[in-house]
Formats: structure tokens, C-alpha cells, sequence
């Protein structure tokens, strides 16, 4: 097995918004914001290398998006998910399997590419599959939410007969295997990858980012932030018992990470990069 960081770029979103109650005065000290209270998010998904397969974990935010919509995220950075695959020798048709935590626009833009004045597959050989909770909470999505889901980066998927629909938590491939957390949005899931005796984790939106690590620190995008707090406490105990290593989708600052128990509660130990201890 093989693990690699895809970079996909870089967006900025509100800093209020990224740490909910929390006071800046302290969030701003961990996890910087600009003159106008935007702080720089990275969109880091992760390629897994095993038995033939090449398995991609969440895709950016992609190309399909209008203007005017994007303005307000401000999206720079050298990084395309396109030119990362390219760095491993692999194209878009190199990849067998996508896995999508949910489907929220940043995490599933990739799904899809204009072709001929329409939506296709990004990926044409590959199975697409997300939480069967997540797909019927996105295409019925409520008032709140409803901006963070768009229709054109999931029906053409389904369309061409490469969604397949998660219903149980367990391995999807061997080493693979996934968990469901509903805090953020229902149905999201949870890569848990074994690989050379070491557990990593892909913490998507559980865990955006190491300023996330103490408890209260939860996002007000979170749509059951008390569901967050519950699953955060229970994933940081066991990730700390079994001495997980932590992937960040969304920490500019920092793509990897162990955890120590402090007399403030679990906090960070070590950070560094995917490819020192892989």
C-alpha cells in the first residue's frame, strides 16, 4: 500500500464561521485570519495505492463553479487536483475508486468535468461512493445547508452508473475501512486506512484542522454541533488509546499529526508531513 497527499489548492472562509463560539481573541492566535476576518483553508485529499487500485479520498472544489459564486472564497494557490495526480504519473483515468466523505461543494467539485456543454464524470473508470444518509440528505437538502450542495456534482455520477451508496460502516477495501459521524452533516464518513502497522485517519470536517483538537472548538457550519461535540470526544479518546495519525483536509499549516493527553485535555503531539512516515 501506498499514501499519498493530493493537493488540490486553497480557499478562504470566514474565521467565525470555521470556529463557531469559540472568542477570536484565542482562535486567531491558533489559526490566523486576514484584515477582513478570512482565514486560508487548504483542500488536501489523499490518494491510496493498493491491489490495483487507486483510490481517491474527496476531490476539491473543481472547475464547474460560476464567479460569482466563488468570489466569496477567494480560491488561489499553485495546486490542482489535476496537476498533483500528474506528479505521480497517474491521469484522472488512472483512478478505480472515489470516496467522498459528503458532498459539500469543497469536498466533491472534482466529482465532475464540462464536456460538450455538459456534466460528466470526472473520473471514467472509476466507482464513486458516499454514504447513502449524505446522498439523501443533499439532494433534500434543508434551508441551512442548502447552499453547500450542488446537484450537477452528483447526478451525472449517478447517471452513468458510478455512485454506489454506503450503508454500513466496515471495510470497503482490505486496510479500508470507514465509520459514519453526523455532527457536521448526516452521514459523513471517515476513512480509516491501515498501512505498515500505524492507523491514519482522514478527518475531513470532524476535524478540520489541528486548532480543532479541544472540544468546544467546533465549527457553526456544523449542523448538530452537540452531535460534534459528542463525536470528537469519543474519536479523540480512541485515536489517542490506539495512537491514530490524523490527516487534515483543511489545515493550511499542518497535514498530519499524533495526539497527548495534557492536563488540559488531548491535545496535539507531533505534526508533520504525510510523506515522513509513509
Amino acid at each position: 500500500m501506498k499514501l499519498h497527499t493530493i493537493e488540490t489548492g486553497n480557499f478562504k472562509l470566514d474565521g467565525g464561521a470555521m470556529f463557531g463560539v469559540v472568542p477570536k481573541v484565542l482562535w486567531n492566535k491558533a489559526y490566523p485570519a486576514d484584515e477582513n476576518n478570512l482565514c486560508t483553508w487548504s483542500m488536501r485529499s489523499m490518494l491510496v495505492q493498493d491491489r490495483g487500485r487507486n483510490i481517491l479520498i474527496d476531490n476539491g472544489i473543481g472547475d464547474t463553479l460560476d464567479e460569482k459564486f466563488l468570489k466569496h472564497f477567494y480560491l488561489h494557490g499553485d495546486d490542482s487536483l489535476e496537476g498533483s495526480l500528474q506528479k505521480l504519473g497517474l491521469t484522472r483515468d488512472d483512478i478505480t475508486d472515489v470516496v467522498l466523505t459528503h458532498l459539500h461543494f469543497d469536498h466533491c467539485g472534482g466529482n465532475v468535468i464540462r464536456e460538450g456543454g455538459a456534466y460528466v464524470p470526472a473520473f471514467a473508470n472509476a466507482t464513486y461512493r458516499v454514504s447513502r444518509d449524505q446522498y439523501n440528505w443533499a439532494i433534500n437538502p434543508n434551508a441551512r445547508e442548502k447552499a453547500s450542495y450542488f446537484r450537477h456534482m452528483i447526478q451525472p455520477v449517478e447517471a452513468h452508473g458510478q455512485l454506489k451508496l454506503i450503508d454500513e460502516e466496515g471495510e470497503l477495501f482490505p486496510g479500508f475501512r470507514v465509520k459514519f459521524f453526523d455532527g457536521h452533516t448526516r452521514g459523513q464518513v471517515l476513512p480509516f486506512i491501515t498501512h505498515n502497522g500505524r492507523t491514519f485517519v482522514y478527518m475531513a470536517d470532524l476535524l478540520p484542522a489541528v486548532a480543532h483538537i479541544p472540544l468546544p472548538w467546533v465549527m457553526a457550519y456544523d449542523m448538530h454541533p452537540l452531535v460534534t461535540l459528542e463525536e470528537k470526544e469519543k474519536f479523540l479518546g480512541e485515536a489517542l488509546e490506539k495512537d491514530y495519525i490524523l490527516f487534515f483536509e483543511h489545515d493550511l499549516y499542518n497535514e498530519c499529526c499524533t495526539l497527548q493527553q495534557t492536563e488540559k485535555g488531548i491535545r496535539v503531539k507531533d505534526t508533520f508531513r504525510l510523506e515522513d512516515v509513509v
